[in-house]
């Protein structure tokens, strides 16, 4: 089964929207939308560094998408603005980034494969890493679930009750920088904030509890995941951006049908 590409491409998809499905609804409840491009963006740095050191293009991406993480939490710990730490470090992370790949010759031609990711060539290995990787981060969550939605409620209601706001917020940025390595090679770098936003906004609103609205965001993004690679295998377009377009779909349909 796992020979026909498509099949692969389908498990890979799901694979990750298992993942971004409750990710993505930290990202909206916490306003954090910008900080999923700036690791996406600093992402395509660990693949020059990866190519150029001829390593696993998942080590180089990990590496450099955690380091993202934890110099935007220490800058925001030590009193910066998120929103002025992200635009710096994302628009730096994404220029050396070009700047480093131009000086890869073999990295020109897969410029574009690593931007909007190239999902139906995806491996074995690919899988049992997108599949592994998300088996932790879903077990990080669901460990520190509560912790995580009380510190994003409210964080003088959390430190009260002896929960740290700024650790939970990096295990949050930690968990993000892993998907996002993961997500590199089947919908690139700048198409996995979609898939970690558009899913979890279209299901805002649709459910009464945080964890319906994860459930929900997982289920979206698996059915746009099959929709897109439909789309992608019956009109010949791009699997990435059909995924994505597939996402936004739903968020249209989650407004007209919005709960009041």
């Amino acid at each position: 089964m796992l020979d026909d590409f498509f099949i692969r491409a389908l498990l890979a998809g799901l694979g990750l929207a298992a993942v971004t499905g409750p990710l993505g609804s930290f990202v909206v409840w916490r306003r954090m939308a910008y900080f999923g491009d700036s690791t996406a963006h600093a992402a395509i740095l660990g693949v020059a560094i990866s190519l150029a050191f001829n390593m696993s293009i998942y080590i180089g991406t990990l590496s450099v998408a955690i380091s993202m993480a934890v110099l935007v939490t220490v800058l925001t710990n030590r009193g910066q603005a998120m929103d002025t730490v992200l635009g710096v470090l994302a628009h730096s992370a994404l220029a050396f980034g070009l700047v480093a790949i131009s000086f890869v010759p073999s990295a020109r031609g897969d410029l574009n494969a690593f931007l909007f990711g190239d999902i139906l060539a995806v491996r074995r290995f690919d899988l049992a890493l997108i599949w592994g990787g998300a088996a932790l981060v879903l077990v990080l969550l669901i460990w520190r679930w509560q912790k995580m939605v009380t510190a994003t409620v409210n964080e003088e209601l959390a430190m009260a009750a002896g929960i740290d706001p700024r650790f939970e917020r990096l295990v949050l940025s930690l968990a993000l920088a892993v998907v996002v390595a993961l997500a590199i090679r089947v919908v690139g770098s700048l198409l996995i904030s979609a898939m970690l936003i558009v899913p979890a906004a279209a299901a805002r609103g649709q459910t009464s509890t945080p964890e319906r609205m994860a459930i929900l965001a997982s289920v979206i993004a698996a059915i746009s995941v099959s929709a897109g690679l439909w789309s992608s295998l019956h009109f010949d377009s791009p699997a990435g951006p059909s995924i994505v377009a597939a996402t936004t779909v739903f968020f249209a349909l989650g407004q007209v049908f919005r709960r009041v």
